[in-house]
């Protein structure tokens, strides 16, 4: 694969000091380190090493890595010692993906509560799929599944959702058989998006009786008693949103899938398109209208003093090298 023409690192080198005098006071140390590991990867900042030829004596500089799990350039050597090491782990069966998207309505909540809501997702999703799945109206099994939270989008607004990446099937209550799935999607999605919408209104209640919810800005009028409730009560009434794909082809699909997404950043370099001045354009995939590919043209000159991050977990503080890019807070 050819070098891209624009990198994430340009745009951190072009504008990071003005982002960082902006936006120092609320970047945790680790969003801190990755921002300026990205920037020096592969340049002479990190030192590197002289590489000649022994037939012809050509000599070449060749700039050490940051090897930070969220360069984009540092990705493919970790992701394959990942897919070697989960091998033995896949059952020789197919698999399903099914995925739990939160209601757009809790993204500023999201925001201000960022370990409490996303554990409580991860929480609520695998009770739901455990407890339908344990139902002999619909399976009658016992199952296990891997889920990797995601809290972007393509479009890099913030869209908390949970992949699950499930067996087709499950062990027999007496542990002596294997169940196969009664649909052609494992599970009643809708069934999941209401067992679900009800744990998790319900861990969002005890959070709130229990005074762990953080209130501030958009969510200030929430910390009132009646406006959460009534709020609460809007989740209530909508359809959250579960979705399954068709079965996987095997364990070594499977494996691939995952390695994309437990390895991947916010943004590859490969689809950032351009970068003149303040603008930069990128294309994404709009999977709501077709899953077309668009391209999207951002401003990095108006930073928000109120924009706080979409995450705190290693895994995903990526998202703070693409702060810069897109400097929008979701509606």
């Amino acid at each position: 694969m050819s070098r891209p023409a624009v990198e994430v690192a340009d745009i951190l080198r072009a504008h990071e000091a003005r982002f960082l005098d902006k936006n120092r006071s609320w970047l945790s140390f680790q969003q801190l380190t990755v921002l300026r590991a990205i920037a020096r990867c592969r340049t002479a900042a990190l030192g590197g090493h002289l590489d000649s030829c022994s037939r012809c004596g050509h000599q070449a500089i060749s700039y050490n890595s940051c090897r930070n799990r969220h360069c984009p350039k540092c990705q493919t050597q970790a992701r394959q010692r990942w897919l070697t090491a989960r091998e033995r782990e896949v059952l020789g069966v197919p698999y399903f993906h099914v995925v739990f998207t939160l209601p757009h309505e809790l993204n500023p909540l999201c925001q201000r509560n960022q370990t409490l809501l996303y554990n409580l997702l991860f929480r609520s999703s695998a009770a739901a799929m455990l407890e339908v799945a344990a139902d002999p109206k619909h399976l009658g099994a016992e199952i296990g599944f891997l889920s990797i939270l995601h809290t972007w989008g393509q479009n890099l607004l913030l869209h908390p959702h949970v992949h699950c990446v499930v067996p087709a099937g499950g062990l027999a209550p007496d542990h002596q058989s294997w169940v196969h799935p009664k649909y052609a999607f494992f599970l009643p999605v809708k069934v999941l998006g209401r067992v679900c919408r009800r744990k998790f209104i319900r861990g969002l209640r005890r959070a709130f009786r229990l005074k762990k919810l953080q209130f501030s800005g958009a969510t200030g009028a929430l910390a009132a008693p009646k406006q959460f409730s009534a709020f609460v009560q809007k989740l209530r009434r909508q359809d959250w949103v579960v979705y399954a794909k068709a079965a996987f082809g095997g364990s070594a699909g499977v494996l691939r899938y995952l390695g994309r997404y437990t390895h991947g950043v916010a943004i590859s370099n490969h689809r950032i398109v351009a970068h003149e001045g303040d603008q930069v354009t990128f294309r994404w995939r709009d999977y709501a209208r077709g899953n077309k590919q668009r391209l999207m043209t951002l401003t990095s000159r108006r930073v928000p003093t109120t924009f706080r991050p979409a995450c705190t977990s290693s895994r995903l503080c990526s998202h703070s090298a693409v702060w810069i890019l897109s400097q929008r807070l979701p509606d």
